[in-house]
């Protein structure tokens, strides 16, 4: 795998852990500004929401330049949020600095998807993007974890100031070992835009959105859960949620790695595996062994979904996938903040502290189903670009067969 890779593993780092790393200081935070935990809250909404809106939009404004400047400029805005964060006189200055910082989130993985792909050979290419989503991942695992230590012994200003700081590094790192990537000739923004009248495309997306969903109804509510459920002491939740981190790393190099082989093979594997595993969640989160174990393969299997699907959505908006790619990783965010609302929902329903895991299998079932749905459309449509025509016969009187090929509904006329 290319070095410049690394770069881009930096960035994705820095970005996982401005995103999560607020969950955990949010007290500290709230006592600091004088609002209430709710208030602070919006902290989590908004970042996810500039992800959402960011992911389109930045990546709309970078059409005319090329993809490596594109992603030092978000790497630049990343670190200008952040720093705003830190220094933020009030709550809702501090506010807007998240919202800036996550303008950057969606449009840089998204870009960084195309950069990474496009540095490997062809069948290395799930690998390449697995790659730069491990930053990501192992976010999750010590950024997360040590940014909130840090921020609850010397300030929490002190944690974003660091992730601004890494968001320097990202940024010199991508200019020194990221190599140029001008857009391809002749594609503007209505051919990105054309993307999305691929049905393939927006299945990709759904299942985005329902797949990595499922994996967010559960653990939105993991606290009360393994406290309430599972007995922990609140003090074990942070070693539980590393444990998830653990399992995201490791779904992740999985992921890209069979995606590679059988893409959508590994797609029904996961996705099916995780409804399962979600259901049964429901149980095991009684006893703390089994919930543990069930936690860390709920964040393997979870994110052992996210490099095939992006590369799904690569492989489909082929020519012009840049806006694609982007979008669909605000469809993550979007997926995370319908898990979280629907989970919301059946515990306010009094069904339970665990009836979330129901609604993350049948999510994460949903996801499965456009999954089969979108392997059978494909199969359908390869069927169509050709057909066997017989009857036919050779000079000596033996019969033969002739190949006649018609144009699939998405492929270039075949000549």
């Amino acid at each position: 795998m290319p070095l410049a890779l690394l770069a881009l593993a930096i960035g994705a780092f820095g970005i996982g852990t401005t995103e999560f790393v607020i969950m955990g200081l949010l007290p500290e935070v709230a006592a600091e500004y004088g609002v209430s935990i709710p208030t602070a809250g919006h902290l989590v909404t908004g970042y996810a929401l500039g992800v959402v809106l960011g992911a389109p939009l930045m990546t709309v404004l970078g059409t005319r330049i090329s993809r490596k400047r594109m992603l030092m400029l978000l790497m630049l805005l990343f670190t200008t949020g952040n720093v705003l964060s830190a220094l933020a006189p009030a709550f809702g200055l501090m506010l807007l600095g998240r919202i800036v910082a996550s303008l950057a989130h969606g449009a840089f993985f998204g870009i960084g998807s195309v950069v990474a792909a496009g540095l490997v050979a062809p069948e290395k290419k799930a690998g390449a993007i697995a790659m730069m989503f491990t930053g990501l991942t192992v976010a999750n695992v010590v950024g997360v974890p040590l940014g909130t230590f840090v921020g609850q012994s010397a300030g929490w200003r002190t944690t974003f100031l660091i992730v601004a700081a890494l968001g320097v590094l990202g940024l010199l790192g991508i200019a020194r070992l990221v190599p140029e990537q001008p857009r391809p000739e002749g594609v503007r923004l209505r051919h990105e835009l054309a993307a999305f009248r691929n049905v393939q495309v927006l299945l990709a997306m759904a299942m985005t959105v329902l797949g990595f969903g499922g994996v967010f109804a559960a653990i939105t509510y993991i606290t009360p859960m393994m406290t309430g459920a599972a007995g922990f002491a609140d003090a074990s939740v942070t070693w539980l949620l590393v444990l998830f981190g653990l399992g995201m790393v490791g779904g992740n190099l999985i992921g890209g790695r069979f995606a590679d082989r059988a893409l959508m093979p590994m797609l029904y594997v996961s996705l099916g595996a995780l409804a399962l595993v979600l259901a049964l969640f429901t149980l095991t989160a009684h006893h703390k062994i089994a919930a543990a174990a069930t936690l860390a393969l709920i964040g393997a299997l979870g994110f052992a979904t996210v490099p095939p699907l992006q590369k799904r959505v690569l492989d489909q908006a082929s020519g012009a996938p840049t806006l694609a790619s982007a979008v669909n990783i605000g469809a993550f965010n979007l997926g995370n903040a319908l898990a979280a609302w629907l989970g919301g929902l059946v515990i306010a329903a009094g069904l339970g502290i665990t009836a979330p895991n129901w609604v993350g299998a049948l999510l994460a079932g949903s996801a499965l189903g456009l999954a089969v749905l979108s392997g059978a459309l494909e199969r359908r449509d390869r069927r169509g670009t050709s057909r066997i025509v017989t009857g036919s016969t050779a000079g000596d009187g033996t019969a033969v067969e002739t190949r006649v090929t018609r144009e699939a509904p998405t492929a270039p006329a075949r000549r």
